[in-house]
This record gives structure tokens, sequence and C-alpha cells, in this order.
């Protein structure tokens, strides 16, 4: 079979000089009234973001994702994923789009961040998030410099706005509400064992049911962030210099002292000692009385 592809109007840029030590965007352009007859799956090789401003489409790719696409889908390529996109045969759209690579977005896909198992996401307001994707560049399609490395990080912006769900503003607000309020039951539970079953009650659900919406929506398990609280408010004792960790483990509600250096350190990466030791050399850290000393 022929294929055959009638672009009205393309404008492309190529960013080549653009890149930063860890990524960067390598072209951006915009397609009006693109038809096409017929397009064949294709490898691409880096990322890409490509947003439909108009009219209405197909996506499909490798991995079995299919999806009709209209106005405010937004479409996230992956670099060795086949995939094929465009308007329906005899139809047109208009779509803007950003092309990067680099390790950073390498690292956030490593991390689940980028998931190539859900390439498409709806932002609405349209015109809103075309200004905000062209907004990336600084000035839209304005000739000037912006450094490289603030260019990829107004990128990693719009990718962590896009993959929080502020394109959906209703959803996006009652899931913070709720992720919030959930958070604040919790933190009203430190230095006590968590009744879960009456925290998750305050919800309508299950201890499991408010386990996975939170993890969903939080980006870790209800216990992993009280355990994180915990560990702060370990952090902010040592500042004051008053307490010694057996003092601080009990405070807190840790069963022994062993385990909480066993916790504080799977949480922050350093033992307790080496993080006072830290303390102490910024001076931000008083030495705590040797009660053993006084009479």
């Amino acid at each position: 079979m022929s294929k055959k592809v009638d672009v009205r109007r393309l404008a492309m840029q190529f960013r080549s000089t653009a890149a930063s030590p860890v990524g960067g965007i390598t072209i951006t352009g915009f397609a009006i009234r693109q038809t096409v007859a017929l397009v064949r799956p294709r490898v691409f090789g880096q990322y890409a973001l490509v947003y439909i401003l108009a009219g209405s489409g197909t996506y499909s790719d490798a991995n079995g994702w299919e999806q009709r696409l209209e106005a405010g889908d937004c479409v996230l390529v992956f670099p060795e994923l086949r995939h094929i996109y465009g308007p329906t045969p005899g139809t047109s759209w208009s779509t803007t789009f950003l092309c990067f690579q680099g390790a950073v977005f390498d690292l956030w896909r490593e991390k689940g961040l980028l998931n190539s198992s859900h390439p498409v996401f709806h932002l609405e307001p349209v015109d809103e998030w075309s200004h905000r994707i062209e907004s990336v560049l600084g000035a839209s399609r304005q000739i000037g410099f912006l450094p490289p490395l603030v260019e990829t990080c107004h990128l990693l912006e719009l990718l962590a706005a896009i993959l929080t769900g502020e394109g959906r503003p209703q959803f996006h607000q009652e899931d913070r509400q709720w992720v919030d309020r959930a958070c604040a039951l919790i933190e009203a539970e430190l230095g006590r064992t968590p009744d879960w079953e009456k925290i998750a009650s305050q919800f309508g659900l299950a201890p499991e049911g408010f386990r996975k919406r939170f993890a969903r929506l939080a980006g870790h398990s209800p216990a992993r962030y009280r355990m994180g609280r915990l560990i702060d408010r370990a952090c902010e004792l040592m500042c004051e210099g008053r307490f010694r960790d057996f003092e601080i483990a009990e405070r807190l509600g840790f069963c022994d002292e062993f385990y909480f250096s066993r916790r504080f350190k799977e949480i922050t990466g350093k033992s307790p000692g080496t993080f006072r030791k830290n303390l102490s050399l910024q001076g931000h850290e008083s030495k705590p009385p040797d009660f053993r000393t006084q009479k």
C-alpha cells in the first residue's frame, strides 16, 4: 500500500545545541491541518510529547494500547516503542509537540514516573495547556537564549504537572483535598500505633482500599508516609540537642533504640550518629547534657 502524507502547515525548530548534561529538548514545533491517508508504525528513537489542539484521530502501539484521540489529548512517545498516531484518514488536526532525550528522562522512566504502559493523558483547557507547553522554551516561538539546564527543568516541571493530574482540574483538586486530609489524620496518630481501620472508615473505605488510594495519590503507602514523618520529627529533636536516641525512640513510639536506628537509616541513608555528627559540623546542634556526670 502507498503512503500519503499531506501537511498543510508544519513548523519545526531544531535545538541541537540546547541540551544540558542531563538532557534536553531536541525539536519543537506545530503542525496544522495535517491529513494522512496512511502512516506506518515507527520507532522514533527519543521521547516526544504531542498535544492535540484541534481535530481527532487515533493512537496505537506495540504494547497493545489503542485509543481514539481528540482535542486536549496528550501523547507521550517513548524512544524504542513502535507506535502509530495521526488524524483519521480524510480528516485533519492541529498539534504542538516537543521532542526530548537525556539521562534525567531515562531516570524518570526507570523510577516509573514516565510509563510506556500509560502513554495518553487528557489536559484541559486546551488554550492553557498549549501555552504551558510552548512556554517551556521561554517566550513562545521567539528567537533568544534560555540556559539549557533551565529549559530542561521547565520541561520536567511540565511533565510533573501532567503526571500528577493537573490536566483534570476538578479531579486533581478532589484528590489533593483527599490526600491532604488523609495525611493530617495519619500525622495526628504520630507517637502511637495508628488505627488504620478507623482512619480508613472516615473515608468510607476498608483499610486496603484506603492504602491503595493513598499510595496512588501520594506515591507511597500510608505506613511509609507515617514513618517518614516520624523520622522528620526525630531529626527536629536531634537539632534541638536535648535528647539522646533512646529518648527520641521512646517519645516517638519506637519499640527500642535499635529499631529506631534501623528505620532512621532506611529513611535518611545515615545512622543517627552520622546525622548528629553532620549537624554538629554545620553548627546546628548543641551537645546534649550528660546526666551521668551530674550529681
